[in-house]
């Protein structure tokens, strides 16, 4: 049996090599490292994909995220809504331009932002709402639109964590982060479409902001030495987009993967009463960017996180620390307690190997080990 791992790059890559080396080397012959041909053929086969109008590619998820706040031209002070168990990213970018993240609590059983908590936050300085479709499931995207329209605000998705995931509203299936006014995406190596190195992209149908996304990407320049506007050096390098598009045409296929090995889990290890399996909830397709258990009262994680990898199985915990009590954040503001959930979710998750090339081998001694531990 090979070695287990959390995410497993190299057999995925081997699978591909001669589409990934043949699409590397046409980039080294055409020393076109930056704006290459195949930055511009990767937007256009990702805007197929997710059936989107404009995709503006570039660094990183980080800079997706505030490219989008920027073409808001929102004041300082302006607040922003996002949840508060998810990565650092989405508040980051909030505070770093001067505007005002609010937090809010998450659903336990999906992990995403609560809409009953969303409306609660609203206020009439706010101007924006981000949120994030952790672990590869979809937000209640009806709901949150549906107060977006009644309160003015901006939605931009979060869609890092669940790029190729679906979502069913309007009488059809509509791809993350393309239901909102604005969405964003990561192309870091362990997404579900990863490249190899930083990247990211912004996507959008309304045509004036992607003017102003891909103008503030371009250092607020249209023209080479003429700048509209204060913007950023943020660009996906021309090898990075080369391995992006070849991956893209595997990306079904990587997700269906992910559901197959989800499926496993969920039979599996359904009779275990100490663990809350992955909850598929209202109208969204998992995708499963991690599987992420939830140990129940009683659990020692880190007696368990040690067991599994005394077994050669590694596991992780997203997220340790809620955002409010992140110290960059608090500023006294929030205290514990404030966000019950988010703050049970951080002593109680455990996410466990999920890729695109676990064997049926692996997963039956995953599992099998579990069952070892909760046995005994």
């Amino acid at each position: 049996m090979r070695p287990i791992n959390m995410v497993d790059l190299k057999t995925q890559y081997h699978r591909m090599k001669d589409e990934i080396d043949g699409a590397i080397q046409d980039v080294l012959e055409s020393t076109a490292f930056i704006k290459g041909p195949q930055v511009k053929a990767f937007s256009k086969n990702l805007a197929e994909y997710l059936n989107v109008q404009h995709v503006v590619p570039c660094g990183n998820g980080t800079d997706a995220l505030q490219l989008a706040l920027m073409a808001l031209d929102l004041k300082p002070g302006d607040e922003v809504i996002t949840p508060d168990f998810t990565f650092i990213s989405t508040a980051e970018v909030i505070k770093l331009l001067g505007l005002e993240p609010v937090l809010v609590d998450v659903d336990r059983e999906n992990f995403n932002i609560s809409v009953d908590k969303l409306r609660e936050a609203i206020t009439d300085r706010t101007k924006a709402v981000i949120p994030v479709h952790l672990f590869g499931q979809c937000a209640n995207m009806d709901e949150i639109n549906r107060l977006a329209r009644e309160n003015d605000i901006v939605v931009i998705e979060d869609a890092a964590q669940s790029l190729g995931s679906e979502y069913y509203t309007n009488g059809s299936y509509q791809k993350a982060g393309t239901i909102g006014d604005i969405g964003c995406t990561s192309f870091f190596p362990s997404k579900n479409l990863g490249c190899y190195g930083d990247g990211g992209a912004v996507f959008t149908n309304d045509p004036e902001y992607a003017d102003k996304i891909s103008t503030i990407a371009n250092h607020g320049s249209h023209k080479k030495y003429y700048h509209s506007r204060v913007g950023i050096n943020s660009r996906l390098d021309t090898l990075q987009a080369a391995i992006l598009d070849v991956k893209l045409r595997y990306l079904d296929q990587y997700n269906q993967a992910r559901q197959k090995a989800a499926e496993f889990y969920n039979r599996e290890l359904q009779t275990i009463e100490q663990l809350t399996l992955p909850s598929v909830t209202g109208k969204s397709k998992h995708i499963y960017h991690q599987y992420t258990l939830i140990l129940e009262e009683g659990v020692n994680r880190d007696d368990f996180k040690e067991f599994l990898k005394s077994k050669g199985i590694p596991s992780m915990v997203y997220y340790p620390v809620p955002m409010h009590l992140q110290e960059a954040f608090n500023e006294g503001k929030y205290s514990e307690g404030d966000f019950p959930v988010s703050e049970e979710l951080c002593r109680s998750v455990l996410s466990i190997p999920m890729h695109t090339e676990l064997s049926e081998e692996q997963l039956n001694y995953i599992t099998e080990t579990i069952k070892q531990y909760f046995a005994s």
